[in-house]
């Protein structure tokens, strides 16, 4: 299977769950993005390696990259292999140059520590097609206007999941750009899942 390159392009603090984050990837030569919903330790364990952040003492991932070194085990990439029922799965493929082994591991830990070994992120084209959102720019007047009056009636009804099973799917995809172009990952996930729960 071919595998398409990742990027990170940002961590936002989750608005609707406490203590997660929304750790989102984006395909390096498209414009679809993978929004991930990670913990607040995996998430804290990303930033500080993307900000060139030393801790006082060694933190989990740290541990891993300490171990793996001194075993002569170098890493070569990580792969968001799989999606089942809404959760995400990741391998780590690791050699000690006679051998190749993948690791299972969670997105957020695998994430975590192919950073501190400066290797590349991929996942395959069925993983992006299912989870993958693309964002279409919305700038028409008329569409604002439809905007704003799917929101009025979302807030006067139940959950968000079960608001959005009454929306149509133009709705559904203007509520989608609206998300994405307010960098709303989290919500944006939950509106994509509902439009791929109608193909």
């Amino acid at each position: 299977m071919k595998k398409i390159k990742l990027e990170i392009l940002g961590l936002s603090p989750s608005q609707s769950q406490a203590g997660s984050f929304a750790l989102v990837l984006g395909e390096e030569l498209g414009n679809r993005r993978l929004p991930i919903i990670i913990g607040v330790f995996e998430a804290q364990a990303i930033a500080v390696q993307i900000e060139n952040i030393v801790p006082n003492r060694p933190m989990t991932h740290d541990l891993f990259k300490s171990f793996a070194d001194g075993m002569n085990y170098s890493l070569k990439e990580i792969v968001i292999s799989d999606l089942k029922e809404g959760i995400f799965y990741a391998k780590i493929v690791c050699t000690d140059s006679l051998r190749e082994v993948e690791v299972d591991a969670r997105p957020s830990d695998a994430i975590a520590i192919g950073l501190r070994f400066d290797i590349p992120i991929y996942t395959y084209e069925a993983i992006l097609s299912e989870a993958g959102i693309v964002s279409s720019s919305a700038t028409d007047e008329e569409e604002d206007e439809e905007q704003d009056t799917v929101r009025e009636t979302l807030q006067t009804k139940g959950s968000f999941k079960d608001q959005l099973r009454d929306l149509s799917f133009d709705e559904l995809q203007r509520m989608l750009d609206d998300s994405l172009s307010k960098e709303d990952y989290e919500k944006a996930a939950k509106i994509r899942d509902e439009m791929g729960r109608r193909n």
